[in-house]
């Protein structure tokens, strides 16, 4: 057969990161079957929906039933009921957006895939270690990557130090996906900065931003100029425990190019997307209303708690790590200087518990582990339980 595929594809690795991770788990479960395995590995969350989403999605799911209330394809970029809940959660930090800026989606992963489509042959700048989606949807476009160093010494925080003053685009998340690592205001101020002088597009991951407790921005457009040069993206997955349920949101200003690069986004999703259904709409309404997001703090602070916990294991074992306080994840040395797939599988089969190697989120990864507070609070505990005997026989 002659026929033509994108040989982009053939470059990525055979399995994707969480995929070999099942993988090797279902292994590990069929040859021991009494083995109890806790997962502190995939940002799955375990708390159920709040009462005000459930019974929003239930009325709103009944609507669907009735021929006065029935609706068919929904807008392709969000009812503006959404958006306007959207545009008031944004005005909690002083952010203010219009309806049309704001686009309503599946899931932050998809936008931040798609995103691609839009943009040209720039050259593309992605922290490292960082969430695989950035990397791989763009060597899937074939673009020219420049990996950014995430380091002890900056606290897996990068900055454009040194970098030329080149047209990019540039992938920022905050708190960060695997590390925890929080931006401030201050550095999120040079890279502003660095985008306008440059020229550039910063793609902005905000899908962590409702666990940030510090004084730390929870919006890239906190920052001066940022509307000028930025976009961002995130999600009601985490906020509200949608996972199952798929929401998500992109902010693109009008700033931007005068227009076009609005005008292009929103070309782009009314032709390759019918929109998001009306009951899980109305169910994202629902999560921001007052109710709601005293429920969403509520988890939240449930997960900060679990964070906590394993990050006392790790003070107590003297064991270096960031994240945690500001996110649900926390990012580990790996302790004897071990490699990353090497401490996933000693802390598998000898503490039975699942958590992601470093080396799986970029080079940089290596010798590093992310462990997540997404479990339940019974698990969280006996993994606790589990990872200080296991530190312990490690000395």
């Amino acid at each position: 057969m002659n026929m033509k595929i994108n040989e982009n594809f053939l470059n990525l690795s055979e399995n994707f990161l969480f995929s070999l991770i099942a993988k090797k788990v279902k292994q590990y479960k069929e040859a021991n079957p009494t083995k109890e395995v806790i997962s502190l590995g995939i940002g799955d969350v375990s708390l159920p929906l709040s009462k005000v989403v459930v019974d929003a999605l239930v009325k709103a799911s009944l609507e669907m039933g009735v021929k006065e209330t029935f609706r068919g394809y929904p807008p392709e970029f969000g009812y503006n009921f959404v958006k306007d809940a959207i545009r008031k959660y944004y005005l909690k930090n002083s952010v203010d957006l219009s309806l049309d800026e704001i686009f309503v989606c599946d899931g932050a992963k998809s936008d931040l895939g798609n995103m691609v489509e839009i943009l040209g042959d720039n050259r593309i700048i992605i922290p490292d270690p960082v969430y695989p989606v950035y990397v791989d949807s763009n060597m899937m476009a074939g673009r020219n990557i420049l990996l950014l160093e995430g380091n002890k010494s900056n606290g897996f925080l990068p900055m454009p130090d040194g970098l030329t003053l080149e047209e990019s685009v540039i992938y920022l998340c905050s708190p960060n996906n695997p590390t925890g690592a929080v931006y401030s205001k201050e550095q999120l101020k040079v890279w502003v900065d660095f985008a306008i002088k440059s020229k550039s597009l910063i793609i902005f991951d905000s899908a962590y931003e409702a666990f940030i407790r510090g004084n730390y921005p929870h919006s890239i457009f906190e920052i001066e100029g940022a509307r000028k040069c930025a976009v961002e993206i995130s999600s009601f997955s985490k906020l509200a425990g949608f996972t199952g349920l798929r929401c998500s949101y992109s902010i693109v200003p009008k700033d931007i190019l005068d227009g076009v690069f609005n005008r292009i986004w929103g070309r782009r999703q009314a032709t390759k997307f019918n929109g998001v259904a009306w009951p899980v709409q109305k169910a994202a309404e629902a999560a921001l209303s007052s109710e709601g997001l005293k429920a969403c703090e509520n988890n939240i602070n449930y997960y900060l708690y679990n964070a906590l916990m394993i990050e006392e294991v790790l003070k107590k074992n003297d064991i270096y790590y960031t994240g945690g306080t500001n996110s649900p994840y926390i990012w580990m040395k790996c302790p004897n200087n071990m490699s990353s797939w090497d401490f996933f599988d000693k802390l598998l089969t000898e503490a039975n518990i699942v958590g992601t190697p470093g080396v799986g989120f970029g080079k940089s990864g290596d010798g590093y582990f992310r462990l997540t507070s997404f479990s339940t609070r019974e698990k969280t505990i006996e993994a606790c339980k589990r990872l200080d005997k296991f530190f312990k026989e490690m000395k």
